[in-house]
């Protein structure tokens, strides 16, 4: 546990990726193997799990450290972090536990998850003690599951490879596949020879960074490939040794939730991996892109459910031909043999091509941009035709180009405690606008605002609870913010009819809560001609 609160803080303490990728090689070669796997499942994000809640821990510390609540409070408001909060006033020993990161996680954290809290707390005090003040920050931060380290999960993949004489791309491809941390598992992951391959086993995803002003910038309109860039699940299709895989970007496999698109998918040739979006579509049409809420999370979806919402795979990429690896090869290269292979599928209309945009120049792309709603897009994205297909966000090749958001001024309603790293912060809002003289909620949004104005808001919000109901607060209605979203789609479940896509906060406004927009106004975005 010491070399892993080393490395933490090391990691937090340099700016430079060179000095952290340092740093993780260092440590992978002094520690043991189960360590190293640990360590790299916490680095890269992976869920951990929550041993116990942030509020109970802050009870717990001042009861082991003796002082009050109001007292830990003005102490966390002065230091900034409630983990490092309670590193510094819980009393530990005078030097470092010698237990190792495997055995910490594996014998103490995981069990508690499942325990009930009288246990759990007689773990985490034993542990308090044991440890000095920086192990106890970092095991704190482990508590609460959202654990977060001063590195990015492409420095972490990168210094794997350069340690294991391997691309990072290698690296990343093999963490796709679903594992546990193990010793045997990193000796496989870090090993030059990658025949134990799962058979199922994507590819990372390319992501497009988003581009800042107008394409002109970005030079001649020539060698620009142009697509919708569709709403809906970014995912890839792996069909290998006669089976079909569907992969989301979050790594999860969500075969049978879309059975209507696996069976084209099986006439595919073996060693193919489609890189697409799966979006609803009906009468040669896209749907809202959020009616596939209503299928995500389902290990099946009922014949009912199919009718209702149909998806497609709209397929943009082709990762994988014939067993080939061919994503160094140009986009042009890859889109032809994309093109080539679904010409020869048919007329498999849940398995389609993404169109590209071939208007001549970029006055004439801007002018197809403001239709991007009619698609159900949220832009367009623009792809350099000589561009390799790269493992993660790479600036240069592939450019998000989104549309000009809508905004309306909301009022602060509710509220109710973050998860992750502002856990013991009120910063997950729910805002609502004016119908018929009644606030009614149109839209819950976690994070957007700096540190500093979390903080005045949470002061705000304590002194000013109408009322609680479970972890949520009933907030007096004076805070306004502007609030920024991709475009609104009628719901049933929500008690205003409508929801909001990609909602984020802009500013907090110094406004009156009377002058806060109405549920009309978004009611003429979602009918646009009835609202003219």
């Amino acid at each position: 546990m010491q070399r892993f609160t080393e490395l933490c803080f090391t990691l937090d303490e340099t700016t430079k990726a060179s000095r952290k990728a340092e740093a993780l090689q260092r440590y992978v070669a002094s520690v043991p193997a189960g360590d190293a796997a640990w360590a790299l499942y916490l680095l890269i994000g992976e869920p951990l799990g929550r041993a116990v809640s942030a509020s109970r821990l802050r009870l717990w510390a001042c009861e082991a450290a003796g002082i009050p609540e109001w007292l830990f409070e003005e102490c966390r408001e002065a230091v900034g972090d409630a983990a490092e909060t309670i590193a510094l006033v819980v009393p530990g020993a005078g030097g470092s536990s010698p237990q190792g990161l495997r055995s910490l996680v594996e014998e103490r954290l995981l069990p508690m998850i499942d325990s009930d809290a009288e246990t759990s707390r007689a773990g985490i005090e034993e542990t308090w003690r044991e440890m000095d003040e920086r192990q106890r920050f970092v095991w704190t931060r482990m508590l609460t599951g959202g654990f977060r380290a001063g590195v990015s999960r492409q420095t972490v993949l990168r210094a794997l490879g350069e340690f294991a004489g391997l691309e990072s791309r290698v690296i990343a491809h093999r963490l796709m596949a679903p594992w546990q941390p193990s010793a045997e598992f990193i000796r496989r992951l870090l090993s030059p020879d990658d025949g134990d391959a799962e058979v199922s086993r994507p590819y990372p995803f390319h992501l497009a960074c988003p581009l800042d002003g107008m394409p002109e910038t970005l030079g001649a309109r020539e060698p620009w490939c142009a697509e919708w860039q569709w709403g809906g699940m970014r995912s890839q299709a792996v069909k290998r040794s006669g089976r079909v895989f569907l992969w989301s970007r979050g790594g999860e496999l969500i075969n049978g939730v879309f059975p209507e698109l696996e069976e084209p998918m099986a006439s595919l040739p073996d060693g193919t991996v489609l890189d697409g979006e799966i979006i609803p579509w009906k009468d040669g049409v896209p749907l809202p892109c959020g009616l596939l809420q209503k299928r995500i999370g389902r290990v099946s979806a009922a014949r009912k459910l199919r009718e209702q919402v149909p998806a497609v795979f709209m397929a943009f990429d082709l990762l994988e031909s014939q067993g080939r690896d061919i994503r160094p090869a140009p986009l042009r290269t890859r889109r032809d043999a994309l093109e080539r292979l679904l010409a020869r599928q048919g007329a498999a209309t849940r398995l389609r091509l993404s169109p590209v945009l071939t208007d001549a120049g970029w006055e004439d792309l801007t002018a197809r941009r403001r239709h991007c709603r009619d698609m159900q897009a949220g832009g367009l994205v623009l792809k350099r035709y000589d561009s390799p297909y790269e493992a993660g966000r790479h600036r240069g090749g592939w450019w998000k180009w989104k549309i000009e958001p809508c905004t309306i001024d909301a009022i602060l309603l509710y509220a109710q405690t973050a998860e992750g790293e502002r856990e013991d912060l009120v910063a997950d809002y729910t805002f609502g606008l004016w119908r018929r003289g009644q606030l009614v909620p149109v839209a819950r949004i976690a994070g957007g605002l700096t540190g500093e104005e979390i903080r005045r808001i949470d002061a705000f919000i304590r002194r000013n609870t109408l009322g609680k109901f479970g972890p949520v607060r009933s907030v007096r209605p004076q805070l306004v913010f502007e609030i920024a979203f991709e475009g609104v789609e009628p719901s049933a479940r929500r008690k205003s009819g409508i929801a909001l896509r990609g909602p984020r906060i802009v500013r907090w406004k110094d406004k009156p809560p009377e002058e806060a927009d109405s549920l009309e106004s978004l009611n003429a975005l979602l009918h646009p001609r009835d609202g003219a």
